[in-house]
């Protein structure tokens, strides 16, 4: 694994990158970061290895935006997303390789489109949608599942800030909180299937430092980059990676 061609290297190290930004500018900019890694590597090494860097990633989120959490909406969450972690969970110690390369295509496709349909009620100025149990326990539990299979719960949330019209601050600093605790309760599960091995861990070694520039990039950038251009550019990259796995 260590031996990537310099093209694959060049990959990883956008992707670590990529989520260095996505944890202090662009929440579920990540999106771009798994599909090179699922393209690069095996499926689920690929899982396992982005786990560890968006760790990194989650430590500069809560430091940036630590203070702005609303706990009861986490508490709300929790049991659904604990559901989905066990069925993702689940899904990962029983599919092959290539089952879960595919399903993290298909997966990449339906968080692209919540994206799009996300942003797309946000510009029709749609009206408040109704919130409770029912909807925690959806977005939830799909959330947990995403999350497990492939570190891709992000736009999930984003979809759920929207839909019960929570502030960008509160959106901001919740989702940081929700992420870091989540993506630590996922290291004993992956851990358990053997997939964080020697060659994972340095190579996770090497691309850290990408995540921590990333991540201070963001901060700095937040309040100047064009983010219509770069979703563009993420969300076109995204699919071309999606539509290779699937293929």
């Amino acid at each position: 694994m260590i031996d990537l061609a310099p093209l694959a290297w060049a990959a990883l190290a956008l992707a670590a990158i990529t989520i260095g930004i996505s944890k202090t500018a662009l929440p579920g900019g990540s999106i771009l970061a798994i599909a090179l890694f699922a393209t690069v590597l095996p499926a689920r090494t690929s899982t396992a290895a982005m786990l560890l860097l968006l760790i990194v990633g989650d430590v500069f989120a809560l430091i940036t935006y630590r203070r702005h959490a609303h706990w009861p909406t986490l508490l709300r969450l929790a049991p659904a997303v604990v559901a989905g972690l066990l069925v993702g969970f689940a899904f990962l110690a029983l599919a092959g390789d290539g089952i879960v390369r595919r399903a993290i295509g298909v997966i990449l496709l339906i968080m692209i489109a919540v994206t799009l349909w996300r942003r797309w009620r946000q510009n029709r100025a749609a009206a408040h949608e109704p919130g409770g149990l029912l909807l925690s326990g959806v977005y939830g539990t799909l959330d947990g599942f995403t999350t497990m299979v492939a570190n891709a719960g992000g736009p999930v949330m984003s979809m759920y800030f929207l839909a019960t019209r929570t502030p960008v601050q509160v959106f901001l600093g919740t989702s940081a909180w929700f992420f870091a605790i989540i993506n630590l309760l996922k290291i004993p599960f992956l851990a358990g299937l053997g997939l964080f091995e020697g060659q994972v861990l340095l190579m996770d070694a090497v691309l850290a430092p990408l995540v921590v520039l990333g991540a201070l990039a963001g901060i700095r950038l937040a309040k100047r980059m064009d983010q219509v251009l770069f979703d563009r550019i993420v969300i076109a990259l995204t699919i071309a990676g999606a539509v290779y796995l699937l293929f």
